[in-house]
């Protein structure tokens, strides 16, 4: 089971609303069950160089079906991920990368959000992810 387009363009709404909110300029990547970019949105004025963050945090998230802080967490040093990050074509393991899930619980994709803190980049991954979930299919 993989996101559809309407369930995308949904997290991609959703993420992009909660960037205005908070007053941010981020790139916002969805990507499938495969890890396939499917969406992609660079507001006006956000970082270039966030843009391949945005799509390595989604990839990195669907990658373990994890966030990505958490995958950072256990990738320090004498964690038992270190170095994981240099795997897989390079991996982004700081906060922003979250598996989406459907309404049943199952991974059908990923958000990956890139362009402020850390903090912020999570928080509008999380409306993005959460607009998903919370939509019966």
């Amino acid at each position: 089971m993989s996101i559809t387009l309407k369930q995308a363009q949904q997290a991609l709404t959703a993420a992009h609303e909660a960037a205005v909110q908070h007053n941010v300029k981020m790139n916002i990547a969805i990507v499938d069950s495969g890890a396939n970019l499917v969406t992609f949105l660079r507001m006006d004025d956000a970082w270039l160089g966030s843009l391949d963050i945005s799509i390595k945090k989604a990839k990195t998230a669907r990658f373990f079906d994890m966030n990505t802080g958490e995958i950072g967490k256990i990738s320090q040093p004498g964690g038992s991920l270190y170095n994981i990050e240099h795997s897989n074509g390079g991996l982004i393991t700081f906060p922003g990368g979250i598996p989406i899930r459907n309404s049943q619980g199952a991974v059908i994709g990923a958000i990956g959000v890139s362009g402020d803190t850390v903090e912020n980049d999570h928080t509008v991954a999380q409306a993005g992810a959460d607009a998903v979930q919370a939509v019966k299919e």
